[in-house]
């Protein structure tokens, strides 16, 4: 594999964490939201990750035949709601409560969620120490060329 096509994998990487961090910054910032547009409280979502294969290429091609593995970009596939139902509070004096005096929050927890955001961003450092390292093999390709 050539190390502009490593760039290009873990730049993809890149992309689709950053996204999940997005993601999860607006669940964190939602957890409190009891009415939305459709109506009823916010809902916690989740972003799903796929694979794009990638065509390996000359020497590639060669490991490829020998083993069955090949590099595979990262992409944001969707977006996923949590199907955790509400939770709901007593709180009669709520503009949002129903008849009972319960209103619903979203089933968001800040602490797992934190944590979600934590893994989002070392895999996102991760990425970027790699494009790191990718291009010091780049540049140094490139010094003993010269």
């Amino acid at each position: 594999m050539n190390l502009f096509r490593v760039l290009e994998i873990s730049g993809s990487a890149l992309l689709a964490e950053r996204m999940r961090a997005e993601i999860i910054s607006a669940n964190l910032a939602n957890a409190e939201t009891t009415r939305t547009e459709s109506g009823g409280p916010y809902q916690r979502m989740n972003v799903v990750f796929g694979a794009r294969p990638t065509a390996p290429t000359g020497f590639g091609m060669m490991l490829a035949s020998f083993a069955d593995l090949h590099a595979e970009e990262v992409h944001v596939v969707g977006l996923e709601a949590d199907p955790t139902p509400a939770v709901r509070r007593f709180e009669p004096g709520h503009p949002d409560a129903d008849e009972q005096g319960y209103v619903a929050y979203p089933a968001i927890n800040p602490a797992e969620e934190t944590v979600n955001l934590m893994g989002a961003a070392r895999a996102y450092e991760i990425n970027a120490s790699a494009i790191a390292a990718t291009k010091n093999m780049i540049q140094t390709s490139i010094s003993l060329l010269s």
